[in-house]
């Protein structure tokens, strides 16, 4: 097997130029084989608030040109474990919120057929239900981690079915999750009614509150996450809004009182060692960040991804 190609090389290419592709990755169509596959999906037509995440993706790889290849709060390189590479963006229907579902959910399948994992940007957070799909397909009822500062367990929104609010009420009904293992968190902020909270109990959420971060701490947070997956495969989705406007001020439907980006990143850093199958970052809407502030936490969070996957394989 050859070597891992990785990224360009910054001390011959400055990072400001050079391919715009994830961390200056090689594209899919440069490679052999890849073990990781990071795709955009440009998609935001299920937001209920602040449209704009459908230009995530490109902020994201923007700012991910500062990435570098060595991980040193994992201690592993995940560019020389892994081929990496950049699968482009899965092109939806924008007017068409079931057509862009299925359109995602059949590329996500031919992108991961290989045995590719993925990490995906999105996009709204509706692009997890086909995400979930594909990976229910290949792993069974998987684990979840939901990141946010939302539920997004509605039912219907205006009637609707499928928008960002609901993917994982959808997951539950279609079987798709391990309910033994399912939690969200960083949840804060005012609800519709506290039924919501009920429906969730319900449907078998544990939640870890923003405010639970901030008293526990990350490595007790994570060390709680941990025990309740065991080694179920496990999914991972993260709304960028579970951080605190300060830290990410381009989303959607930003809250007050979120993480910062330190315990976001720690928390993942105690998930060494799960079995993690996918993940995606979603509701990076640039028009509404500044210095880039969104796009670099949401990059390195992908990064963080990319090197948790690295870790379960041997050196």
């Amino acid at each position: 097997m050859t070597e891992p190609r990785g990224p360009v090389d910054a001390s011959r290419v400055p990072r400001f130029a050079g391919p715009a592709t994830f961390a200056r990755l090689p594209r899919l169509d440069e490679v052999s084989r890849a073990d990781v596959a990071v795709v955009g999906i440009p998609f935001d037509s299920g937001v209920s608030y602040r449209p704009g995440a459908r230009f995530g993706p490109a902020a994201v790889r923007e700012a991910s040109r500062l990435l570098r290849p060595y991980h040193p709060g994992l201690d592993v390189s995940p560019f020389a474990r892994l081929q990496v590479a950049d699968a482009g963006d899965i092109a939806c229907n924008p007017f068409d919120i079931k057509e862009a579902i299925a359109t995602i959910e059949a590329a996500a399948q031919d992108l991961s057929a290989p045995g590719t994992r993925l990490v995906t940007i999105g996009g709204d957070h509706t692009i997890a239900l086909p995400l979930l799909r594909v990976a229910h397909r290949l792993h069974g009822p998987v684990a979840l981690l939901h990141f946010d500062a939302h539920l997004d367990t509605w039912d219907t929104y205006f009637g609707a079915e499928y928008t960002h609010g609901t993917p994982f009420r959808r997951a539950i009904e279609e079987g798709l999750l391990d309910t033994e293992a399912i939690s969200h968190v960083g949840t804060r902020g005012p609800l519709y009614c506290k039924q919501d909270l009920d429906d969730d109990a319900r449907m078998g959420f544990g939640i870890v509150t923003s405010a639970d971060v901030m008293r526990r701490g990350p490595d007790e947070v994570a060390a709680m996450l941990r025990e309740r997956i065991g080694d179920r495969p496990l999914y991972i989705s993260i709304d960028i809004d579970v951080l605190d406007p300060a830290h990410a001020p381009g989303t959607g439907t930003p809250e007050a009182g979120g993480l910062t980006s330190r315990e976001l990143l720690e928390i993942l850093r105690g998930l060494a060692g799960c079995n993690l199958v996918g993940a995606d970052v979603v509701e990076v809407a640039p028009a509404y960040d500044h210095a880039e502030i969104t796009s670099i936490a949401a990059s390195h969070v992908a990064y963080d991804l990319i090197s948790l996957l690295a870790l379960k394989e041997k050196p």
